[in-house]
């Protein structure tokens, strides 16, 4: 199935790229598409939206869905 991935501040950087689309299994979840598109573990704290609502990692997807991953955010 087919999901689009957007990349945001520094994850952009890491990943090289602000968004790009990826084939993956179906009932795969947030975490698998992530193992799908880097060697990486994901950064502790990323926040990760799907279809513009936050949610865990786990969250299992769907055909067309979209993924956007954040950095984690520090204050000071």
């Amino acid at each position: 199935m087919k999901i689009a991935i957007k990349y945001f501040a520094s994850m952009r950087d890491t990943m090289g790229k602000a968004n790009e689309s990826v084939d993956i299994s179906e009932k795969s979840s947030v975490a698998d598409l992530w193992g799908a598109v880097t060697q990486n573990p994901m950064p502790e704290n990323t926040l990760i939206a799907v279809n513009m609502e936050y949610t865990s990692s786990e969250h299992v997807l769907n055909e067309g869905d979209e993924v956007a991953f954040f950095p984690p955010v520090t204050g000071g």
